[in-house]
C-alpha cells in the first residue's frame, strides 16, 4: 500500500511574476527569533516537474483533491492529497510508474467513477528550500521559495508564470509557529496565495481565452432549471430561497429534504477513501451516512415519490448491511474484550484471550476482503451513480412544493407514532427472544425518528433537536441491549469452540451471565426513560395530538 504523510502548509503569493521569488535571501524577511526559531538553515535549491491528472471535466479540482506523477527532489512518484482540514491535506504516495497506481485509482473511484484520468497540466518549479530550526537543532517546518512556469501537455492553453512562498510543518512544528511566521511573511509584504494549490491556479492561468475556469463547488446540477420541479424549490413568491438578503420565503418541503440528502451523499463520496484507508471510525460514518440517506426518503415519501425513491432505498439498505459486516465485528469484539478483562484471573482458565484475539482476527480480516470488493464493485458505482441522479432530478411527490413548515412536521410525528407502537410491543413482550426482537425493532424505529428530525431540524429548529436528543438517548440504550444480544451468541459460539478443542469454557459462561445481567437492567430501564420523553409537537400553530397508548 502506498505512504500516507499528512501535509500542514501555508501558500503565499510574492509580486513580479515569476522573478518574485527571486534569491530567497532577498525576498523572505528574517525568521531567527521567531516563536521557537533560533537559526535558519539553507537547504539548496530542486527542480521538479510535475503532471497534475483528473477527469475532464475536474472532478478532483472540484474536491480540492490533487494528483500529480512528480520527478526530481527526494519524493519522486505519484503523489495524491485529500483535503483534511484547512491548509491540512493527506499526502499518499506510491512508487514511481508509467500510469496511474491501481491503490491510488481506487481511492479516488467515487469521485471519478469511470471517467478517464487525463494529464491536464504540466508544471515544473525551481524550489529553493530552508529549514526553520529550534535551539536543539530540531526541524520546525521548512520554507521553500518556487519559482513556477505551468502549461497545458496537449491542447490549446497558454504558459504562465508565478512565484509562491510555501512554509511546512514538520513534526516538530505546530499551529502556533504557522501562526507566528504568517505574521511575520505579511508584514514583510507577501500575501496569501488565491488557490489552495499550484494545480488549481495552473488550471485557472493556462486556461485559454474564454474558457470557463471556475471550479464548481459541488456536483451535478442539482436545482432544475424550470418547469414543476423549478417551482418546488421555490417560494410563493416565486423567488430563490435566500435569493434576497433576508429570505422572506420560507422554504418548501423538497428544499430542505433535498439539502440533507445532498450532505449524506457528499458524506458518502468524502468518506469512501477514508474506508479504503481504513481510517478509525470510518466505516461506522459511512455507514450513519447510508441509513440516513435511506431513513429520510422513506420518512419523507410524501416530499419525493416512493416508486421512484424506493429502489435507491433498497441498494442504500445493501450497501448498509455490507458496512456493517466489519463495523459490527468491530463492536462486537471490543465489548467481549472488555468483559474478558474485567474478569480476575481465576475466573478465566485456560486460553480465553488467544482463542478470543483468533476468533476477531477471524472475521475481521474476511469482513475487510469483502468490502473492498463491494467498494470495486459496479453495483456500488451504480449507487452513487442512482443518487446523483436523485439530486439531479428529484421525483416530487404532491407534498413537495408545500411550505416545509407544514409538511415536515407530520412526516417526524408520524415516525414517531410508529416508534411508540415498537416501544409499547417490546415493554408487553415476555423476556426472552421476543423481547430482544421487539426491542430491536424499537431501536431501529428510534433511529429513523430521530434521522428524520434531523433532517427537519433547520426549518422546525429547537423542537427537533430536542427530540433528536431524546431519540438518541433512547437509541443508545436500545442499542446497548441489542449489542448484548449479539455478545451472548459470540459467546455460545465461542464456548462451543472453546468445548470442541478440549479447553476450560467457564470464563465464556460466566461472561455469559453478565450478559444477561446487563440487558435485565437495561430491559428495567426502558420504562422509566421512555415516560420521560414527550409527544412532540412541531406544527406551528395550536395542536392537539392524542398520547401513545399506555404513555
Amino acid at each position: 500500500m502506498a505512504d500516507t504523510v499528512r501535509e500542514i502548509e501555508r501558500k503565499y503569493e510574492a509580486d513580479g511574476g515569476a522573478d518574485g521569488a527571486g534569491q530567497l535571501a532577498r525576498v523572505l524577511p528574517d525568521l531567527t527569533g521567531v516563536d521557537r526559531i533560533a537559526s535558519v538553515a539553507e537547504r539548496g535549491a530542486v527542480t521538479l516537474d510535475a503532471t497534475y491528472y483528473d477527469t475532464a471535466d475536474r472532478r478532483l479540482a472540484r474536491d480540492g483533491i490533487t494528483l500529480r506523477r512528480r520527478t526530481g527532489g527526494d519524493d519522486a512518484g505519484w503523489h495524491l492529497k485529500l483535503p483534511v482540514a484547512a491548509h491540512v491535506r493527506d499526502e499518499i504516495r506510491a512508487p514511481l510508474s508509467g500510469t496511474v497506481p491501481r491503490a491510488l485509482r481506487g481511492l479516488l473511484r467515487s469521485r471519478t467513477r469511470d471517467a478517464e484520468l487525463v494529464p491536464l497540466v504540466r508544471i515544473g518549479t525551481r524550489r529553493e528550500v530552508r529549514q526553520l530550526l529550534a535551539a536543539d537543532g530540531t526541524v520546525l517546518a521548512e520554507i521553500a521559495a518556487d519559482r513556477v512556469r505551468a502549461e497545458r501537455p496537449a491542447g490549446p492553453g497558454r504558459a504562465a508564470e508565478w512565484a509562491e512562498i510555501e512554509v511546512e510543518l514538520t513534526p516538530g512544528g505546530d499551529g502556533a509557529l504557522l501562526d507566528a511566521v504568517e505574521t511575520r511573511l505579511l508584514g514583510a509584504g507577501l500575501r496569501p496565495a488565491t488557490t489552495a494549490s499550484k494545480a488549481a491556479r495552473a488550471l485557472r492561468e493556462t486556461a485559454p481565452e474564454g474558457e470557463r475556469t471556475a471550479v464548481p463547488k459541488g456536483g451535478r446540477r442539482a436545482v432544475p432549471e424550470g418547469g414543476q420541479k423549478a417551482a418546488a424549490f421555490r417560494g410563493g413568491a416565486g423567488e430563490p430561497v435566500g435569493a434576497g438578503p433576508e429570505e422572506a420565503v420560507p422554504p418548501t418541503a423538497v428544499q430542505v429534504v433535498h439539502r440533507y440528502l445532498a450532505r449524506q451523499v457528499r458524506a458518502l463520496v468524502e468518506l469512501d477513501p477514508a474506508v479504503r484507508r481504513d481510517l478509525p471510525d470510518s466505516v461506522h460514518q459511512m455507514r450513519v451516512a447510508t441509513r440516513r440517506l435511506r431513513s429520510a426518503l422513506r420518512s419523507y415519501a410524501t416530499v419525493l415519490d416512493r416508486s421512484a425513491t424506493d429502489p435507491v432505498g433498497q441498494e442504500l439498505k445493501w450497501l448498509a448491511a455490507e458496512l456493517g459486516v466489519g463495523r459490527d465485528a468491530e463492536v462486537l469484539a471490543a465489548r467481549l474484550q472488555e468483559g474478558l478483562a474485567a474478569l480476575p484471573k481465576e475466573l478465566r482458565p485456560g486460553p480465553v484471550r488467544s482463542r478470543l484475539r483468533t476468533w476477531t482476527r477471524a472475521r475481521r480480516k474476511g469482513s475487510r476482503k469483502q468490502l473492498l470488493a463491494v467498494l470495486d464493485g459496479p453495483r456500488y458505482l451504480a449507487l452513487l451513480e442512482s443518487l446523483d441522479a436523485l439530486l439531479a432530478d428529484p421525483p416530487l411527490a404532491p407534498a413537495a412544493g408545500r411550505p416545509a413548515a407544514r409538511v415536515l412536521p407530520k412526516a417526524v410525528e408520524r415516525d414517531f407514532r410508529r416508534l411508540a407502537g415498537h416501544v409499547e410491543a417490546a415493554l408487553a413482550a415476555p423476556p426472552g427472544p421476543a423481547r430482544d426482537l421487539a426491542m430491536h425493532e424499537a431501536r431501529k424505529a428510534a433511529k429513523r425518528t430521530r434521522y428524520a428530525a434531523e433532517a427537519a431540524r433547520p426549518e422546525l429548529g429547537r423542537p427537533a433537536k430536542e427530540l433528536a436528543t431524546r431519540m438518541t438517548e433512547l437509541q443508545e440504550l436500545l442499542g446497548g441491549h441489542q449489542d448484548g444480544v449479539a455478545a451472548r451468541a459470540a459467546l455460545r459460539e465461542l464456548a462451543a469452540q472453546a468445548h470442541a478443542a478440549g479447553e476450560n469454557a467457564f470464563a465464556y459462561g460466566v461472561l455469559y451471565a453478565r450478559e444477561e445481567s446487563r440487558a435485565a437492567a437495561l430491559e428495567s430501564a426502558l420504562p422509566t426513560l421512555w415516560s420521560t420523553i414527550p409527544t412532540p409537537h412541531l406544527r406551528p400553530g395550536p395542536t392537539v395530538t392524542a398520547p401513545p397508548t399506555g404513555r
